[in-house]
């Protein structure tokens, strides 16, 4: 039970970091990918009907950990409670930045606060699993910087898939911009594990790089998913083994009993939550022109 819960929470991670990972690309993006306020609108429409049910894998992920490894959860959040806190800063202000700026005379400050309230959790997810992983402020610098590169690359693709037009070729560019960045940073902060699941990201983030310069959008999109996936991956390889200093999963799990419960919880919501949301972005797959409602 301990090791299927921690492969479950490894999931809902996954999970959030590849769908929140394109949201947060997108956002920081908007203003630059955008030369008028309605191609602004044509940008963000692209997560509108999504990004607050990408949110839901963050809340379960963090409500499994708190359930399943109590231990670990408290030893995490009140080791990076700073960073925690300006994550949940960063995502409110993302959040009132998308529904109020179709609701105010000028959307200025929305769209700033859009790209902020996306910047700050994008890096500082990947502070805090460096710092998880290697501590120090260094690596938390390096790791921050990993996932920051990623998500604008993610999100570049992404709008390169949803949108048509000049938003369309603006995106483009910035995906190719991206991945001059996020493959030589992928090195520097991969490269240190060694595993291969993160031997396997860099070359997924390389793969990214050519597929974008191919105009194969789609399969460009999978690659940066992939590398998210196998990101991850190498990550909660490594705190299987030690999840907190001093600390193994086995001490910070919950009882037999509490385990067993929880599984049949999941057991009978779990499939109802992918399916809704698959069923979200299949309603939702066409492309975002200008002008659309």
């Amino acid at each position: 039970m301990i090791d299927l819960w921690f492969v479950i929470i490894a999931f809902l991670w996954t999970g959030y970091f590849v769908l929140e990972g394109f949201d947060f690309g997108v956002g920081m993006l908007a203003p630059l990918v955008s030369g008028n306020a309605e191609e602004r609108r044509q940008s963000l429409q692209t997560i509108g009907p999504v990004w607050d049910g990408n949110e839901v894998w963050l809340i379960t992920a963090v409500g499994a950990m708190f359930a399943a490894f109590p231990a670990w959860y408290a030893g995490v959040f009140s080791s990076f409670y700073l960073p925690v806190v300006l994550v949940l800063v960063g995502l409110i202000v993302r959040g009132v930045g998308l529904e109020w700026r179709g609701k105010v005379a000028s959307p200025r400050w929305c769209d700033l606060g859009v790209v902020a309230g996306s910047a700050l959790p994008a890096f500082l997810w990947g502070a805090i699993f460096a710092g998880l992983l290697y501590g120090g402020p260094l690596a938390a610098l390096l790791g921050g910087a990993f996932t920051l590169a990623v998500c604008v690359l993610h999100g570049a693709v992404f709008l390169t898939l949803k949108t048509t037009g000049p938003v369309r070729r603006r995106a483009r560019v910035a995906a190719m911009a991206a991945s001059a960045v996020a493959v030589p940073v992928a090195v520097f902060a991969l490269s240190g594990l060694g595993t291969p699941p993160a031997l396997a990201a860099m070359a997924a983030l390389a793969a990214a790089t050519a597929l974008v310069w191919r105009r194969r959008e789609g399969w460009a999109f999978a690659a940066t998913a992939g590398a998210i996936v196998l990101t991850t991956l190498a990550v909660f390889v490594e705190l299987h083994a030690r999840p907190l200093p001093g600390l193994t999963l086995a001490e910070a799990a919950s009882g037999a009993y509490t385990l067993t419960m929880l599984s049949w919880i999941g057991l009978i919501t779990l499939p109802f939550v992918l399916v809704y949301q698959g069923w979200t972005y299949w309603v939702f797959r066409k492309r975002v022109r200008v002008g659309a409602a």
